[in-house]
């Protein structure tokens, strides 16, 4: 069964994707805030359909087992969170699992109308845990090292952040679903997020269609390096997508999905400024596809 979600939304083999957000407010919003360009600061996102094409090609690993999966993705839109963060791009992953184990490095280059101050590229280690006490219920403790190379920590850019989550997934009535909570270190914050994902079979046509729905929200502290005051930011989101996998050998699958993702309430404030609405924070279409290979 493939899992469709992001940031942070847990697959189905445990991985777990995590996000950013870009703070891109229209420049006549924020001319009264300290550091603006630093309020663009990098905080990446991978679009929440791109963890589909994480998706375990074979069944489960068992304990000993070790396999690697190399997912090329392209995606028509930067989303994550209900903020747009640019036009195509290119995703991929390289992921190592062993066991309930999983390490990987997932990364994105923009490919075109790429947001300004947008890192590029963006280079994310990650990595997952799965404990599980039976079909039905497991606990998923990781974390993701966000990279961003080429970020100017001069003008309140941050090179890298980093974010530990934790999620539960129970499974009831062949519906599963995982609330999860990510704090970053970093920023200073919490995200919260409950998804839930169910797989309809297509037998006569060889896949299936996984459908998720996700809701999350989240509040950071100190998103601009070295600001002071700090600068806040907080806001909501959802996603609705639907992803299908079809059989190409026995060691891979195309994956082609589509979502719809909003963002609501998306604030920024410095100190005791007045907050101003992120202009990011808009409701898009998503379309993915993905070409994964288990080895």
């Amino acid at each position: 069964m493939i899992w469709l979600g992001y940031e942070k939304i847990l697959c189905s083999f445990g991985c777990l994707k995590l996000a950013r957000v870009v703070l891109l407010i229209e420049a006549h919003q924020v001319n009264h805030l300290p550091n603006f360009r630093s309020l663009i600061m990098n905080l990446r996102t991978r679009t929440l359909l791109a963890c589909a094409a994480l998706s375990p090609l074979v069944a489960p690993a068992r304990a000993g087992d070790v396999s690697t999966v190399i997912t090329p993705s392209f995606v028509t839109q930067y989303m994550f969170r209900g903020a747009r963060l640019g036009g195509p791009s290119f995703e991929p992953t390289i992921e190592v699992d062993a066991g309930n184990l999983a390490v990987g490095v997932w990364a994105n280059t923009p490919l075109a109308d790429k947001v300004p101050g947008q890192s590029d590229p963006e280079i994310d280690p990650y990595a997952s845990y799965t404990l599980s006490l039976n079909d039905s219920l497991s606990f998923v403790p990781g974390f993701t090292l966000y990279t961003y190379p080429r970020a100017d920590t001069s003008t309140g850019w941050y090179k890298s952040t980093f974010e530990p989550n934790f999620a539960v997934n129970v499974t009831y009535k062949g519906v599963k679903f995982t609330p999860k909570i990510y704090y970053d270190v970093v920023l200073k914050g919490p995200t919260y997020e409950l998804t839930a994902a169910w797989a309809l079979p297509l037998k006569d046509a060889g896949t299936e269609l996984d459908w998720t729905a996700t809701a999350g929200t989240f509040i950071w502290d100190s998103v601009s390096k070295d600001a002071n005051p700090r600068v806040k930011n907080w806001g909501n989101y959802y996603l609705v997508g639907v992803s299908a996998p079809f059989t190409i050998t026995k060691t891979s699958k195309l994956i082609l999905g589509v979502a719809y993702t909003k963002g609501s309430g998306n604030y920024i404030k410095s100190g005791t400024d007045a907050k101003v609405l992120n202009a990011a924070a808009v409701g898009r279409g998503v379309a993915t596809v993905s070409y994964a290979l288990t080895f």
